[in-house]
């Protein structure tokens, strides 16, 4: 039987060590998190004596490398596992092989080690912030890396050739929504000082979950039992994105908007119910400073919008963290004397799950 499966290599520059891992893409589903499996081949120096770790590290840029002067640093690096792969410590409970590390140990011979990390559940997303530059390698955000080495200890990061590491990063895709699920919506009202009577302005979504390039559709529906006219409508998508680490880092920004008088304007005693199609996508903010994108492990990838980061509670956000949501608001313009009525409505934007693929085998 053949079992066909893809497979990312990676050798250090002494070519004394080769990082094999069966996929680059962890999944978070929230309650836990896919661990990282892989094989690593050593030279036959390194099985007679030697000491091979391995380790899971969460890089968090939060300034400029070319601003980095005099020893300061914007980056900080956490690391979330790390042990010593071989010899194996632990000899009495083996790693319990998948099918591609028996697979990879099979082909490689006795060189082979499998190994497996965990990624705590409080873990941030691969979140990368644009900066206003097309070269994205040292932008801030969040990184992964498995970094294996040779050395004495855990610490010992001295042997530059005998070191190689590779990019992974941790994913969220969509939850399943049951078809009878509500619909979102809010309802918001305004009282006027000296004026009787209230202005209503509700607004529903289509749904709550959206895929990257889905349009957004906002039903508006606005009662005016007021004195006062409504002379403008305007819709906005912003992508909210939170920096844990800075105690006022929230940045807001408009993904897309539209803005109409068409119906307007809606006098006392009348109503008016309108849907407005939006579609959120990079190209309305490419190169604006602060938007957060997807980390992208090819280069040569197009880039695109943060999918909206799932946590299973506010209480544990992790302090190199960066949350990602989104919302539509709804403003309604009365002029200089009325001021302004504001609705706002969160939604998420995510991939869908892919479908599991059978694995082609021959006998």
């Amino acid at each position: 039987m053949v079992l066909n499966f893809n497979v990312f290599k990676k050798s250090s520059p002494d070519g004394k060590i080769i990082l094999y891992l069966s996929k680059r893409n962890i999944v978070d589903h929230i309650t836990f998190i896919d661990p990282v499996d892989g094989v690593i081949m050593l030279d036959n120096s390194y099985l007679k004596s030697g000491k091979i770790f391995g380790q899971i590290v969460c890089s968090f840029r939060y300034g400029r490398k070319e601003d980095e002067v005099m020893g300061l640093r914007f980056q900080k690096d956490m690391y979330l596992a790390s042990s010593q792969i071989y010899p194996p410590l632990d000899t009495d409970n083996p790693v319990k092989l998948t099918k591609v590390q028996d697979c990879l140990v099979s082909k490689l011979g006795s060189n082979a080690t499998p190994f497996r990390f965990k990624i705590p559940e409080n873990a941030p997303a691969s979140v990368t912030l644009q900066d206003g530059t097309t070269n994205l390698a040292d932008a801030c955000g969040v990184q992964y890396y498995v970094k294996i080495f040779a050395g004495e200890s855990e610490t010992d990061h001295n042997r530059s050739k005998s070191f190689v590491a590779m990019r992974i990063r941790k994913i969220q895709f969509a939850p399943v929504m049951r078809p009878l699920s509500r619909h979102p919506c809010t309802i918001v009202r305004k009282d006027f000082m000296f004026s009787p009577g209230q202005l209503e302005l509700e607004a529903v979504l289509d749904k709550q979950v959206y895929t990257h390039g889905e349009n957004v559709q906002v039903t508006i529906c606005i009662r005016n039992n007021s004195n006062k006219m409504v002379k403008k409508i305007k819709v906005l998508i912003q992508q909210i994105v939170d920096i844990v680490i800075f105690q006022n880092g929230q940045c807001r920004t408009t993904i897309a908007s539209v803005e109409t008088q068409e119906g307007c304007p809606i006098l006392p005693g009348s109503s008016m119910q309108k849907t407005i199609a939006m579609l959120p996508t990079l190209e309305n903010v490419k190169g604006r400073y602060g938007v957060a994108l997807e980390d992208q492990i090819n280069e040569n990838q197009e880039h695109s919008l943060a999918s909206s980061v799932l946590i299973s509670s506010s209480d544990i956000k992790d302090v190199f963290g960066i949350i990602v949501s989104y919302s539509v608001k709804v403003k309604l313009y009365l002029g200089a004397l009325g001021g302004e009525l504001t609705a706002e409505l969160p939604f998420l934007i995510m991939h869908s799950k892919p479908e599991k693929k059978t694995s082609n085998t021959s006998s």
